[in-house]
């Protein structure tokens, strides 16, 4: 049986380690997202002659190295630990990103948007490898929650900062700012967290504590595979709103880019604070004798049904109106945040696994990236409004609803192969 350290000590430590976790999610989405604001730019549509296709290509070229590359980096998580993959991942999209401030070509932008999505990819399988470390099934909603503060409050500061630079200064100074204002985050890192790099012999065994669940085992479960498809669709829908969002408040709905990136941050402002506290609600039943994955389930499903009020905001009349229900759907689908993370990654998922099975959904979810971007830019090329990409987001939810229904059981979870029950909690 595994008989690896926490990688820190006392309450204080792990939360705290749990907020620099959230802060670095947060950086690297915004990072990731304060592009969006720049594609809404005209000076810089017409810097490139860029079409409403480019523009999602554009959007669509970071997710795409992001998927690949999910995979192996959980894999680098199961077996390298957390601290020092995490930072040396950190220091090189930082450096990235500030060089984009310093792009002239089409091409050169989009590759260097390729490497930041390759050097990203380590965040969320680590992350939810620390957490299953270092935290048990009654906390793990409101630990979800709070690292998913990250991902939401990152395009909501990312949208707003990134429309402040473009006013005040330009396009490049953005990226560079960001970029090297996001190192700053490595010092607290390397003073905090403990070195959980393994010797030899430690990653000979957490290598063979990994493969007492197969990668055929991942892919023959269908948990995983209901994990993959409604993290695909919740991701569909807040993937549109980090790249298209401050596009379609400009463009069909007639506000500035600045006032586009305020209504940007309420909406992802929404989703972070109801997923904390739909995460320490769902966590708070099952405390109380709730089953975990009833409860989980429950609060998923309410939030993909809530997203779907988005498409009351696409055939509003009035613009108070749309955007009352942009921000409430997004808001909304913050009931399914932590817990659909949790129930995917984590409750159901022997540990030694959790890296491997995170990078596994997280394929889906940067595929949505991908799709939702670039899909979007084609169906608002073809249709010439915003209103049918915002019904396929519906499309999505009602499917995301409905897997959550019928395709999470216990019994469907992947299985240690050693027969040894208690490599499961190892």
């Amino acid at each position: 049986m595994e008989t690896s350290k926490p990688a820190v000590t006392g309450i204080a430590s792990r939360w705290g380690v749990l907020a620099l976790l959230a802060s670095g999610v947060l950086i690297s989405y915004v990072d990731r997202t304060s592009i969006s604001s720049v594609l809404a730019d005209p000076s810089f549509i017409k810097r490139f002659a860029l079409t409403n296709v480019d523009r999602g290509w554009i959007n669509s070229a970071f997710f795409w190295s992001y998927g690949l590359f999910q995979v192996p980096m959980g894999w680098v998580a199961d077996r390298y630990g957390v601290k020092f993959p995490y930072a040396i991942c950190f220091g090189l999209w930082c450096i990235v990103t500030a060089l984009m401030g310093a792009v002239t070509t089409l091409e050169s932008l989009v590759m260097l948007r390729l490497i930041i999505g390759m050097a990203e990819a380590i965040v969320i399988p680590a992350s939810y490898r620390w957490i299953r470390n270092n935290f048990d099934e009654s906390q793990n909603g409101l630990a979800a929650g709070v690292l998913t503060m990250g991902n939401k409050f990152g395009p909501a500061l990312g949208a707003p900062v990134g429309a402040w630079f473009i006013v005040h200064y330009s396009w490049q100074a953005m990226f560079i700012a960001t970029g090297i204002v996001g190192l700053i985050w490595l010092l607290p890192w390397s003073l905090l967290v403990r070195n959980d790099f393994p010797s030899k012999s430690a990653r000979v065994q957490a290598d063979t504590r990994a493969r007492t669940v197969t990668f055929g085992s991942v892919l023959a479960s269908p948990v995983v595979w209901g994990g993959m498809i409604t993290n695909f669709c919740y991701g569909y829908f807040t993937f549109y709103c980090m790249t298209w969002m401050p596009a379609y408040l400009v463009e069909q709905r007639g506000l500035s880019i600045a006032n586009s990136g305020l209504f940007t941050f309420f909406s992802f402002a929404g989703i972070a604070i109801v997923a904390v506290l739909a995460g320490w609600a769902a966590d708070h039943l099952i405390a109380r004798g709730g089953n975990a994955t009833f409860v989980r389930k429950a609060f998923t499903i309410a939030g993909f049904v809530g997203g779907c009020t988005v498409l009351l905001g696409a055939y509003a009349h009035s613009l108070g109106m749309a955007l009352f229900w942009n921000v409430l759907s997004l808001s909304l689908l913050g009931l399914a945040t932590a817990n659909n993370l949790v129930l995917s990654r984590l409750t159901m998922i022997p540990r030694p696994a959790i890296g491997l099975v995170t990078g596994v959904q997280q394929l889906a979810t940067s595929l949505a990236g991908g799709v939702a971007a670039s899909l979007s830019g084609w169906l608002l090329h073809v249709s010439g409004s915003y209103d049918l990409p915002m019904l396929v987001i519906l499309v999505f939810l009602l499917i995301g609803a409905v897997t959550t229904v019928f395709m999470f059981r216990p019994e469907w979870a992947p299985k240690v192969t050693e027969g040894n029950a208690k490599l499961r909690e190892a």
